[in-house]
């Protein structure tokens, strides 16, 4: 089997709690924040719906500054309603899978990928890692921080990888 195959599956396996997820974020509190320091709703669903597109950044450009001169270049697509961050999911996890599906193997442990914020040198690894560490982990720990945020607005925390207080005790 191809690392590539490889991925795309493991993509697949965390789409669907991410879905189970996304299916709960409360309408009409996107600027809700359990802190003044924490991320507000709305852009952490974003965040989680998105990042299987994550995926082409990775493959297809050499590199990535988060903070470039002259302001961040990506604006994320903000949403109103559940469907518009599900249907927003369900495009990213398509793109995302389609440039699994066309990338090859050498490309993803021969080749390196860059982060750079503000044009300094934060990581530097084969797209592979870049893929694991930056993809799919950085997605599971966005959605273990969604399913809190989801426990303090009062919503049921789906089961994931295994039962939930509110699923399948």
């Amino acid at each position: 089997m191809k690392i590539a195959e490889l991925l795309m599956s493991e993509l697949d396996r965390e789409a669907v709690g991410i879905r189970k997820t996304l299916e709960r974020v409360p309408e009409g509190k996107n600027d809700w924040k359990p802190h003044e320091k924490s991320m507000a709703l709305g852009p952490l669903a974003t965040m989680v719906a998105t990042i299987p597109a994550w995926l082409d950044m990775v493959v297809n450009m050499d590199e990535l500054d988060i903070n470039p001169s002259g302001g961040p270049k990506f604006k994320p697509t903000e949403w109103k309603t559940r469907r518009d961050l599900l249907e927003q999911f369900e495009t990213s996890l398509r793109k995302g899978r389609e440039v699994l599906q066309n990338t090859t193997d050498d490309r993803l442990l021969n080749t390196t990928w860059r982060m750079l914020a503000a044009g300094k040198l934060m990581s530097e690894q084969t797209r592979y890692v870049a893929i694991r560490d930056g993809v799919l982990n950085h997605m599971a720990h966005h959605r273990g921080q969604l399913t809190v945020y989801l426990r303090l607005n009062e919503q049921k925390v789906p089961a994931i990888y295994g039962p939930s207080a509110d699923e399948g005790r």
